[in-house]
């Protein structure tokens, strides 16, 4: 199988999990017990959280290790509001983000909170002047995803932290899909809290982080034993933690492959634009994730079309792998001025560390072939230029 589909998740690498074995057998340790095993864990966890904090130019006590995105996305949004007792707050966000953070939304909609979702423009973009319009008395928080998982646009998270300081409110950043592929670093970025997920950067599952600038105050979604300075209790997961932050010291030894990565994306988006009609890239190309590419095919149904892929050998996917079970069209395509039809029609194919020139060319030759099938079989595609 060709995989291009590495918004969704990444295979790990080996190197990865050599580190993480010994975790698993010999020092395992609980990181709260006093003894030697259990020191010897703590340190571990310790010296993963000093590593990760590095990478993103945090400091260590302003990491929270959580099981990954949807975990650090709540723990914001919902910690921020719980904060303050009985005050009924207001959230801005996005009309495109991760289910993680919408459905979020709506659940603090439903206690009384109110929200704010932000449109985007055709590339899949806000803009900071709407985001700043929407800022009342009561906003507590913005968030906003740095990079899109469906379309790849990277949005002005700089610009738009700066705003949220000026204001005096908090800002939160969704950076599960740009960790690892563009430039991630909290000061620059301006923002109190961001999110990362170990298993989108070769690591592995269940296992990732909420940044928690110093000073930020946030109440707690789990109680317990206190762990995570009382924010996150639970004994820690202590080989996915290792791992974790074996993944993002080799993301960013790695960092330059992501010139390469985008040299194919390129290729692979300049032939399908080319080599198929009626087909629309989705997000604009200057603001993107170097791995994402993003198309819709009018007059087919992307389903059928990742079916089709998957039996030559190429695994892709449609919309996000969060919401792939749903029938509706992606919220996503639908903000950007898609029709229902035209979005239902999408195919993503993100590129990794391992895609090669040849498995881009191989994509190119056999996917005008199964579209045109596709489209054979579908009477709107017969009708085209009637009405």
């Amino acid at each position: 199988m060709i995989y291009l589909d590495h918004a969704a998740t990444t295979p790990m690498r080996p190197e990865i999990l050599e580190v993480m074995r010994p975790y698993f057998l010999e020092r395992f340790g609980n990181p709260s017990s006093l003894h030697a095993y259990g020191l010897e864990a703590r340190k571990a966890i310790e010296d993963a959280r000093e590593q990760i904090a590095h990478a993103i130019g945090a400091t260590p006590p302003e990491i929270v290790f959580t099981s990954g995105g949807t975990e650090s996305d709540n723990m914001a949004l919902r910690g921020v509001l719980r904060a303050r007792s009985g005050e009924s707050d207001h959230i801005i966000t996005s009309a495109i983000e991760h289910p993680a953070v919408l459905e979020t939304c709506k659940f603090i909609e439903q206690l009384g909170h109110q929200v704010t979702y932000v449109p985007v423009d055709d590339d899949g973009r806000i803009n900071p002047g709407e985001v700043e319009e929407a800022i009342r008395d009561n906003t507590r928080l913005i968030s906003i995803m740095h990079a899109n998982n469906e379309i790849g646009s990277i949005q002005p998270i700089a610009e738009v932290g700066a705003i949220a300081a000026s204001h005096g409110v908090y800002m939160h950043t969704d950076a599960v899909q740009s960790v690892g592929k563009i430039p991630v670093d909290v000061t620059a970025l301006n923002v109190d809290m961001l999110s990362i997920s170990s298993h989108k950067i070769y690591g592995p599952k269940g296992v990732g982080c909420l940044y928690l600038r110093k000073g930020t105050k946030l109440k707690p979604l789990i109680f317990g034993g206190g762990h995570e300075r009382g924010l996150r209790s639970g004994t820690e997961n202590v080989s996915g933690i290792i791992g974790f932050s074996e993944a993002m010291r080799l993301a960013t030894e790695d960092f330059a492959d992501n010139v390469r990565i985008q040299r194919l994306r390129d290729e692979l988006i300049d032939a399908v634009l080319r080599d198929i009609p009626y087909t629309r890239l989705n997000g604009g190309k200057e603001y993107r994730l170097p791995n994402n590419a993003n198309f819709s095919f009018s007059y087919i149904e992307g389903e059928s079309l990742v079916l089709r892929l998957s039996a030559k050998g190429i695994a892709g996917s449609t919309g996000s792998a969060c919401s792939s079970k749903k029938l509706e069209p992606s919220h996503v395509l639908l903000a950007i001025g898609l029709d229902p039809v035209d979005a239902h029609g999408s195919l993503r194919l993100t590129l990794g560390r391992d895609t090669s020139e040849a498995d881009v060319q191989y994509v190119n030759e056999v996917l005008p072939e199964i579209v045109d099938q596709l489209r054979q079989m579908s009477p709107l595609y017969a009708y085209r230029d009637e009405g």
